[in-house]
């Protein structure tokens, strides 16, 4: 029996590219005849080639099509008539990955002639799963469907954009001190991560497990922390730093590393674009006591826009601000392992909508603190829900701490201990005492579940119990809209947000 091949070669990967050879076009043999097939086609991985359709030809009559995928029978299409026509479509799997797959088509009529020809095509693949391994010193995407592997400390150097599309997973591989993995986005580079509330961007631990399309781990627990370093986006807005100084070294980065430096002059610099990101299980630890946090803003200016971010699982704390004008809306930090919002040096910004889970290492839901230097600027705390643990402290006011803390709600702390200061809302030094006297730091609108055996004034000290407020749980006037969060975070898909 003569034959007719077409050869249709598929490698499952992000891009997957045929291209044909005009060395090779068919030769028919008594009038049978196939077309159709595509000299080119383009699928995304794991998508579909197809439907396309065949169509045969034989003036004695068709009788079927027949095709085989790497030798082996997989499919057979009773034909009928001079002319007819059948699709054909074919869907890469996880198993195709790395393979050139050569499917042939056979055309029979019915008096068992065939024609034989071969139509070859070429594919051009790319990785769905790349390791990243240098800094990124020009202007750079990493792409839907695809896993990054940060392979060590990465920066995004000055004048060059990162872009990460919606639904990228990055994955930090483990590492202490200076090899511990983390992507610095420099002074004048730009960050643009823009997941959406059905697609996140995720960062993570290389031990995990989790795919593009997934929210949840499949085999990672919400506390562990410090198997990856974090992401620092730093930025050319004023801070109050020692000695006044306009520029200093961010920590969780060697003093060699000059991407490390933030601070400047430009309060309304642009370090770029993050929404809808989730960012877990970091926190490695580069020197004694010095650990990178889930997210680190320093000198970030107010052209920057952030929103929609989680951080889960972090060693140090969850986000820290390091002076900088930029203002975060809809943050949410469950796990911490020291601070869940930590703010440092005059940060000029607002925080709008966050939520705090604290975990059994949470020391502070928040630590606030003063500036450092003769720049004095406050920010903004308002509209937030925190969850206590009974190692965790409401909150402490630190070092001349300045700005406005409003329409916050406290709920399942432990009864304060003078001894720990667990449980309680206190402001510390006299520096503060001073802020707080002269309005400097203002309170306003504060709710709290009282534990057994607890009054306002020993949970709020030194005052603040007269901006606070006794509520049953769940019966809180104040606090975050936790729709914000809905669906695209850990924490919510998780049940965690149960109580808010």
């Amino acid at each position: 029996m003569k034959k007719f091949n077409y050869l249709l070669m598929l490698f499952s990967a992000v891009i997957i590219t045929f291209t044909s050879c005009d060395d090779d076009e068919p030769t028919p043999d008594n009038g049978v005849t196939i077309s159709g097939i595509p000299a080119t086609a383009t699928i995304p991985a794991g998508g579909t080639l197809g439907p396309v359709t065949a169509t045969a030809t034989a003036p004695d009559g068709l009788a079927q099509l027949s095709i085989t995928k790497d030798g082996a029978p997989l499919a057979t299409v009773p034909l009928t008539g001079t002319t007819a026509s059948a699709p054909f479509e074919y869907t890469a799997t996880a198993a195709d990955a790395g393979k050139n797959i050569v499917f042939v088509f056979t055309v029979t009529d019915v008096d068992g002639d065939a024609a034989t020809a071969q139509h070859v095509l070429t594919v051009q693949a790319e990785e769905t799963t790349v390791r990243v391994t240098s800094n990124i010193t020009t202007n750079t995407t990493w792409e839907t469907g695809k896993t990054y592997i940060l392979g060590g400390r990465i920066s995004v150097t000055s004048g060059a954009t990162l872009t990460i599309e919606e639904g990228v997973v990055v994955k930090g591989e483990v590492g202490t001190g200076a090899n511990a993995s983390a992507l610095v986005i420099a002074r004048g580079a730009k960050i643009d991560a823009q997941g959406t509330a059905t697609a996140p961007i995720i960062f993570t631990t290389i031990a995990d497990e989790i795919e593009p399309g997934m929210i949840e781990s499949p085999n990672l627990t919400p506390d562990l922390n410090g198997l990856w370093g974090g992401l620092l986006i730093l930025g050319n807005a004023r801070g109050s730093f020692a000695g006044n100084v306009t520029e200093i070294q961010i920590e969780g980065i060697p003093p060699s590393d000059t991407n490390g430096l933030y601070g400047g002059t430009n309060d309304a610099d642009n370090s770029g674009i993050l929404k809808f990101v989730s960012i877990r299980h970091g926190g490695a630890n580069i020197g004694e006591g010095n650990e990178i946090n889930g997210l680190t803003l320093g000198g970030v200016g107010s052209g920057t826009v952030i929103e929609n971010v989680e951080v889960i699982g972090n060693q140090d704390d969850g986000i820290e601000w390091f002076g900088g004008t930029v203002s975060v809306t809809n943050a949410l930090v469950w796990n911490a392992g020291d601070d869940a919002m930590d703010t440092d040096q005059a940060w000029a910004g607002t925080l709008d909508n966050f939520i705090v889970i604290c975990g059994d290492n949470t020391d502070h839901a928040l630590e606030i603190d003063g500036p450092e230097g003769s720049y004095l600027a406050g920010h903004t705390l308002m509209n937030g829900s925190v969850k206590g643990n009974p190692t965790s402290e409401l909150g402490d006011f630190r070092d001349g701490a300045r700005g406005m803390f409003e329409k916050i709600y406290f709920f399942d702390f432990p009864a304060p201990a003078d001894s720990d200061g667990r449980g309680d809302f206190s402001l510390s030094g006299d520096k503060t005492l001073a802020t707080f006297a002269d309005g400097s730091l203002k309170f306003a609108s504060l709710e709290t579940v009282l534990p057994e055996g607890a009054t306002l004034a020993n949970v709020f000290r030194s005052g603040t119990d007269v901006h606070a407020t006794a509520v049953a749980k769940g019966a809180n006037t104040v606090g975050a809209d936790k729709t914000a969060f809905a669906a695209w975070t850990w924490a919510d898909v998780s049940g965690a947000l149960a109580d808010f």
